[in-house]
């Protein structure tokens, strides 16, 4: 069995660095793990689409529509852009901070309202939080990535010291005591 995690947010807002964070933590319970990343115009605000599979044995670094356990969002609009990723039953994690995409900013579209309402009531399992908030009690706003792998370490069957630990192999010494307290913020 595979199962299959989308990371989606904004460039610019460490979806790389949880990836490989994540991945990490795979790879150490000794699972073999593909990571894919696809980028859109993400150095100027556009969506970043990781796929991270982890199984006995992965092909394919792909997650096709209607087959992800888990999708991490960074931004409700990404949550709302991915959802048919989501597999029957699978889980959503979200950062409930609203980054506006470049037609909002221009004036040429409007920010969805009530999106949290909408994928619930389309069935989405959401679990939805203000990781900024949390990560800025950490420390810094850059840690929103860390919050949200907190939070979806609470639906996955791993040891909180195996998370520390990839967090401890994927982040700078001068960072690390700021992203492992946003870690644990996020966790609980």
């Amino acid at each position: 069995m595979v199962t299959n995690i989308l990371i989606v947010g904004v460039g610019g807002q460490g979806a790389l660095l949880a990836s490989k964070t994540l991945g990490q933590v795979l790879l150490d319970a000794g699972y073999d793990v593909k990571v894919s990343e696809v980028h859109g115009m993400s150095q100027r605000g556009g969506s970043v689409v990781t796929y991270v599979r982890y199984g006995k044995k992965v092909y394919s670094p792909i997650v096709d529509k209607g087959s992800a356990d888990f999708i991490v969002s960074f931004e409700l609009l990404e949550a709302a852009r991915y959802a048919e990723y989501l597999k029957k039953g699978g889980q959503v994690v979200v950062n409930t901070q609203q980054i506006d995409p470049m037609p909002v900013i221009t004036g040429a579209a409007e920010y969805p309202q009530q999106l949290e309402e909408k994928l619930r009531k389309a069935g989405v399992k959401l679990d939805a939080l203000d990781c900024l908030a949390l990560a800025e009690e950490a420390g810094t706003a850059k840690a929103v990535n860390i919050v949200l792998l907190g939070r979806l370490s609470r639906y996955m069957d791993f040891p909180e010291d195996a998370w520390l630990r990839a967090i401890e192999k994927q982040v700078k010494p001068r960072f690390l005591e700021v992203n492992k307290k946003a870690f644990l913020l996020g966790r609980r």
